[in-house]
């Protein structure tokens, strides 16, 4: 497991510009139709209620306006209101997504869920008025209008409105919510972005769209995107929070949209990626008790023997963190280190973490895979393929990958590949199936870490072309986790619900802690290398990811940062430490 992330995400849907400036988006939907899943409280059911509101995901849209500047796919986004409202339900804002994409997004529609006692303010209350934050008006796109619902005291908008007239919406329309149901959104990734253009006050500003997420993420916060998109004529670099709209928040404290054990069990068996190894991959997965029952062994500091670990990882020590005072180890023997190191596929199964995600109304199935060795790295400088000998190597590894669930339908929404200390989110639509509803993921060869598609990835300098390479490719050596899994844990079921195994608890090192002799590993990179593309050796040192010098021991999923936190924001904050 290297400590470095990878720029990876962006496979082309295969269909020419001429295509898209002769249709809109079209509407993706995945390879099979939904099961009918088990009965349950209120997941799939199409409404979540979040305490004192109830939501419903609207995914039928009509088109209102699209912006294209014929400068390449980047400049070109569609707007899009809500169609097919339930009737007692409320428009929160407007949706909006590159129009190179298929048509996959949604808004949610909010009412009130009770009667409300007389002394307290309605959950949900028309805007005021609106504010124009930009507009335009060209032949080739016509008129663009973008406006910011102005709240009642006490109310918070949820997203901006388009029109393509200049008259201003309205107000019965649209509906802003009460400020103690809400919590606070930030930008996530950039729709659009116009680089000079007239805001309302007649100034030239760029004006830029961002789709919106909670700021607070993760399996134990409240945040409920809302699926509208934030826009403004001023520069965000600073602070991704933004101040004019909020997100909502599930005070439903029993979550009862996620799904209940046999609903989980039907999901997985239905989405359950299989998992392709490199047709060349020498260090296979195992299961972690053939792991203790073939000769792992469990060091403590202060002693140079090993003891031996029951099947089950009884004897491990339990809870706390990671201390630094434990860590496990290949057996002394030559032999069956080597074997070790080979795992064994057929006892490799996919260690589950269910968790809410975005406040209850989706739900993350983590799948956590355990390989007993990860194997020396292979830098690529240029057009040289360097394998190496030990740089990159370190006993225990521990990868994952998520698969996302909305609650409303049970529909696979994203998927979320981790590449060693990176990693990203994929929409469904751009993930390869395999077998009706079921993913791809692909396990790069001795690194292990998870790819949607075949090929090459290189986690480095794409610039110069230096860095590790993170070959994939289907092969026959491969893991159905819609068959081959176990449920470790899944919190928000209680306490009980499900029983997580002795080895879970081990909050120390899987591997010893490793330092590379790097100084000679380089020296015989700068040997090959042609004069003309020689750097010096500090140069080199600085393009190649800085775990290839250095390992210390993996720990196991629960110290991992994800196990309750976001996927992306444990990322960022490695990359802003690192």
């Amino acid at each position: 497991m290297f400590g470095f992330g990878c720029d990876c995400f962006n496979w082309s849907q295969g269909i020419s510009d001429l295509d898209f400036e002769a249709s809109e988006p079209k509407p993706f939907s995945l390879p099979s139709p939904l099961p009918c899943w088990p009965q349950g409280k209120g997941f799939a059911m199409g409404r979540i209620n979040l305490g004192v509101i109830q939501v419903v995901k609207i995914t039928k849209f009509h088109r209102v306006w699209s912006y294209d500047s014929s400068h390449g796919k980047s400049k070109r986004a569609t707007f899009y209101r809500a169609e097919e409202i339930p009737e007692g339900f409320h428009c929160l804002g407007h949706y909006c997504q590159p129009t190179d994409q298929p048509l996959r997004g949604y808004v949610l529609a909010a009412r009130a869920n009770k009667a409300v006692n007389a002394d307290d303010l309605p959950p949900l209350k028309e805007p005021v008025s609106y504010s124009l934050v930009w507009s335009t008006d060209s032949e080739k796109n016509g008129g663009g209008y973008f406006w910011l619902p102005n709240p009642p005291v006490g109310y918070r908008a949820m997203g901006f409105i388009v029109t393509d007239e200049p008259g201003e919406p309205e107000t019965d329309e649209f509906r802003c919510v009460r400020e103690d149901l809400t919590e606070s959104c930030e930008t996530s990734e950039m729709i659009l972005e116009v680089g000079s253009s007239k805001k309302s006050n007649g100034s030239d500003s760029p004006f830029s769209v961002w789709s919106t997420r909670p700021c607070e993420r993760g399996m134990r916060s409240q945040g409920v995107a809302v699926g509208s998109f934030f826009c403004c004529t001023y520069d965000l670099s600073s602070d991704r929070t933004v101040p004019d709209i909020g997100c909502l928040k599930n005070l439903d404290p029993t979550l009862h949209a996620m799904p209940n054990l046999d609903q989980v069990q039907a999901v997985i068996e239905h989405y359950g990626p299989t998992v392709y190894f490199h047709p060349e991959e020498t260090y296979m997965p195992s299961s972690v008790q053939w792991f203790f029952k073939n000769g792992a062994l469990l060091y403590r500091s202060g002693k140079s023997q090993g003891e031996p670990i029951n099947s089950t990882g009884s004897n491990l020590p339990a809870g706390g963190c990671n201390d630094m005072g434990f860590w496990i180890d290949l057996p002394e023997d030559e032999e069956a280190k080597s074997n070790l190191k080979k795992g064994n596929l057929e006892s490799s199964e996919l260690y589950v973490h269910v968790k809410p995600a975005l406040g209850g109304t989706f739900t993350d199935i983590v799948m956590w895979i355990f390989c007993p060795f990860n194997g020396p790295a292979t830098l690529k400088i240029g057009l040289f393929t360097l394998p190496m000998t030990r740089i990159g190597e370190h006993v225990g590894d521990w990868e994952h990958f998520t698969f996302r669930i909305c609650n409303f339908s049970g529909e696979l929404w994203q998927m979320y590949f981790s590449q060693h200390s990176g990693g990203g989110w994929v929409d469904a639509s751009d993930i390869e199936f395999v077998k009706g509803n079921k993913p791809a993921v692909y396990s790069s060869k001795h690194g292990h870490a998870s790819f949607p598609h075949p090929g090459m990835f290189l986690q480095g300098s794409s610039k110069f072309g230096i860095g590790v390479r993170n070959d994939v490719a289907k092969s026959k050596y491969s893991l159905d986790s819609s068959q081959r899994y176990v449920i470790v844990a899944a919190e928000y079921l209680g306490q009980g619900a499900v029983a997580e195994p002795c080895w879970l608890q081990y909050m120390r090192e899987w591997g010893p802690t490793i330092a590379y002799d790097s100084g000679s590993e380089i020296n015989k990179i700068m040997n090959l290398l042609p004069l003309v593309v020689r750097f010096s050796i500090e140069n080199i040192v600085d393009l190649f990811p800085i775990a290839l010098y250095g390992e210390e021991g993996p720990t196991g999923p629960k110290e991992k940062d994800n196990w309750e936190g976001d996927e992306m924001k444990c990322v960022e904050r490695r990359k802003k430490m690192s």
